[in-house]
């Protein structure tokens, strides 16, 4: 998996007229990932052991500075909290983590949270464990079971869903191109994003990744050459 850009120019050739290209500037994409597993909505789980509570807060996010927001307001909410124990798991492949401890034994704690998400095989999900302690030590091996579980009752409240990865596009044309761009575009459940009809025109559409082949053999049909 790797991450690229791409600067593509595309001629399209029309009787008696000279070449009109345009522009396409591919931003980032995760390769051969075409979908990814995440949660639609937050959602919360409890468990309870020896006096001690553990609730799980599910959250979908996209970013580390979304999780960094959402941890903070739960030790403000939970301030009275022992531990807020967290992971997260975030891009297409899933390929970037981390998990936090936060006071309990090594391992214990965000691992446990993680290896749920992974079970479930989801990704740009957030799980943060808050503890109040009961007064009972749980040992290594009880705190592991613990956090697993709360983990797991939140995940089985949620709303799983499926994203698809997709292509960002900005598009520079003349304006008899307009509609040929948009019609390709929503043919291959793109979304058009923004327009502005320049000198050139400025069309801005994102591209389901798995479609994104098809688009331009379509493209190719129509007598516009990839260069």
């Amino acid at each position: 998996m790797f991450v690229y850009n791409t600067l593509i120019t595309i001629y399209y050739n029309l009787p008696c007229s000279p070449y009109i290209f345009i522009i396409l500037k591919a931003k980032w994409i995760y390769m051969h990932v075409y979908h990814y597993l995440t949660i639609q909505l937050p959602v919360i789980g409890e468990y309870k052991e020896k006096g001690s509570k553990f609730i799980a807060y599910a959250y979908p996010i996209t970013n580390p500075e979304e999780s960094k927001f959402k941890i903070e307001s739960l030790k403000k909410e939970h301030h009275a909290a022992r531990h807020h124990c967290w992971a997260y798991r975030i891009l297409p492949d899933g390929s970037k983590y981390r998990v936090h401890d936060d006071g309990e034994p090594s391992n214990s704690a965000g691992k446990p949270i993680l290896g749920q998400i992974e079970a479930y095989n989801l990704t740009n999900i957030l799980v943060v464990v808050v503890r109040y302690f009961g007064g009972t030590l749980l040992g290594v091996g009880g705190l592991i079971h613990a956090y697993k579980e709360a983990t797991k009752n939140a995940l089985q409240q949620a709303h799983i869903i499926t994203k698809y990865v997709e292509k960002h596009i900005t598009i520079e044309c003349d304006f008899q191109m307009v509609n040929t761009v948009i019609v390709t575009c929503k043919q291959y459940d793109g979304t058009i994003l923004s327009q502005k009809f320049d000198m050139p025109c400025i069309i801005e559409c994102s591209i389901p990744l798995q479609n994104e082949e098809l688009f331009i053999q379509t493209i190719r049909k129509q007598n516009i050459i990839i260069t």
